[in-house]
């Protein structure tokens, strides 16, 4: 077809428009300044707003059952006992945020397993072991399961992918893709427990208890669907690639290659030694056996773990104390597999590896300390409350109350990680007036954070605004020159759609339609007590 044919100046006009909505969504990105000065700026405008609405006397009414006709009216922090609960409160609003010490000592685990060398070890097993016809699901699956051990997927399993694909004489973008769709597309499901479990909890539970002051939201809450999540991501993911990327991508041509990515492909087909293996054999052993002996504690009605007032694994010391569990079921593992491997011999090889995994959480613990100032002067102010009712009370004046408010809600949680692809920083900002008004209107907190993590996983692929885009680009850029912002997220935007579309049916599936919970004790639906 000539280069003047209409359907290639209708090509044309298409990738056009479709650049120009990408040079937005990156404009728009660049405007909002770093989340933690955006968590600062938050809390300082709640202080001057919050004396703005007291002045003018804003209030709602209690919606409570049995608090007809109460008042809760905005507390100004401008006021003198706002200046006085500031001071006094500084410090234990960020020592006493959820989200910051459960995140902290699940990664103090999950830094030894990854800095053994055992998680790196696993996902090379898992893609360099798979058969060439069940290869795409593995890497995408992989992707997911990576998520346990934040930036390992992107800097292992992404390039690894690409190589793989190459050596099977399969598209290396195409690998790419896979992988990264899976570790950033699937960003919130997984098997296990991981580190983000925590963190959205946390802040979740404090929005809950804007209404409810006694919510207790725990980490497990979402476990059962992001189990589910996990297998239909890997099978989507696989479809994707296959039926879509990598028809899309034709044949990969050699030139394209550079002499990095060359250099590359030679190091990292190279299968797990015979020491490797063992060493995966035997932390798989541990990891094994420490599940089993964690079953013995929780299964038999007489276990030591079970709830001792109820017998019930529901408000249990097991499910309470979940972060820790997260911590030892990988961190013995992780040394197990280090010992045999020679990379950790001695005590002092595991506190450097938790010393080297807590270093790297010094933004992560200056973004919590302003975060958590303006969630705990959101809620003293009661602005949270006030919105959340305004809020439920305008879906209840449209009749949006069903089903169908988690549809706009998981598209809005969408596109506002667009342009702020932090899920803390995202959910910090949201959780607050979006748990109240869901759970006014008859919505549990665990449903409300299972409905926001579909929304904020499946367009971190296609953002400029996350943090290991530029990783995955200069990868790419490896195995065709000249790649730019607007190729990749062309070659990731079919991922996005049919995740979005997939994840969201599964949500409705799952919650409305079988009626299941989305985790270990975790309710559909919320009454307000009187």
């Amino acid at each position: 077809m000539s280069a003047g044919s209409p359907k290639t100046e209708n090509d044309n006009a298409k990738r056009g428009a479709f650049t120009r909505f990408l040079d937005g969504v990156e404009w728009l990105g660049n405007l909002l300044p770093h989340p933690v000065t955006l968590f600062a700026l938050f809390a300082l405008a709640v202080m001057v707003f919050s004396a703005v609405a007291a002045y003018f006397g804003v209030s709602v009414e209690d919606p409570r059952p049995g608090q007809e006709g109460v008042t809760i009216a905005v507390n100004s922090l401008l006021s003198g006992d706002g200046l006085r609960w500031m001071v006094a409160n500084l410090v234990p609003n960020f020592t006493g945020f959820p989200p910051l010490g459960v995140v902290l000592v699940a990664l103090l685990g999950v830094g030894i397993a990854e800095r053994s060398g055992l998680l790196a070890a696993l996902l090379r097993s898992m893609v360099l072991n798979a058969s060439p016809r069940m290869v795409t699901i593995v890497v995408v699956f992989a992707g997911v399961i990576s998520n346990t051990a934040s930036e390992l997927g992107y800097v292992v399993l992404v390039p690894l992918a690409a190589v793989t694909f190459h050596s099977l004489g399969r598209h290396p973008l195409a690998g790419l893709a896979a992988a990264f769709a899976g570790v950033s597309a699937g960003y919130s499901a997984n098997l296990f427990i991981g580190t983000v479990d925590p963190l959205l909890a946390g802040f979740t539970q404090e929005a809950a208890r804007l209404i409810d002051p006694d919510y207790v939201v725990g980490p497990e809450m979402n476990h059962f669907f992001m189990i589910a999540s996990t297998f239909l991501i890997a099978a989507l993911g696989a479809i994707v690639t296959e039926k879509v990327v990598e028809p899309k991508l034709g044949k990969f041509n050699e030139a394209d290659m550079d002499a990095e990515a060359i250099a590359d492909n030679h190091v990292s087909m190279e299968k797990l030694n015979s020491v490797e293996r063992k060493g995966l054999i035997a932390g798989g052993v541990t990891f094994v056996s420490l599940l089993a002996l964690l079953a013995i504690t929780v299964v038999p009605e007489w276990g030591v773990l079970r709830n001792p007032a109820t017998g019930e694994v529901f408000g249990s010391p097991f499910l309470s104390g979940i972060v820790v569990f997260i911590f030892i079921t990988f961190a013995i593992p992780g040394f197990v597999y280090g010992y045999i491997t020679g990379s950790m011999r001695n005590d002092r090889d595991v506190i450097q590896a938790m010393a080297k995994s807590m270093s790297s959480m010094g933004l992560y613990i200056v973004l919590v300390f302003f975060a958590a100032q303006f969630v705990a002067f959101f809620g003293w102010t009661n602005f949270g409350t006030i919105f959340a009712v305004n809020g439920a009370n305008f879906l209840e004046a449209i009749n949006l109350t069903g089903p169908g408010v988690f549809l706009l809600f998981i598209l809005m949680c969408a596109f506002v990680n667009l342009m702020l692809g932090s899920a803390s920083a995202q959910w910090a900002i949201t959780a607050p007036i979006f748990v109240p008004m869901l759970m006014i209107i008859g919505y549990a907190p665990e449903t409300v954070q299972a409905a926001y993590r579909i929304g904020d996983s499946v367009t971190n692929i296609i953002t400029p605004m996350m943090s290991y885009f530029g990783i995955i680009l200069a990868v790419a850029a490896r195995y065709q020159k000249n790649l730019g912002i607007g190729t990749l997220i062309s070659i990731m935007l079919p991922y996005s759609m049919v995740f979005f579309v997939g994840w969201t049916a599964l949500f409705y599936l799952w919650v409305f339609v079988l009626d299941l919970p989305v985790g270990w004790g975790a309710a559909t639906y919320y009454q307000m007590a009187g």
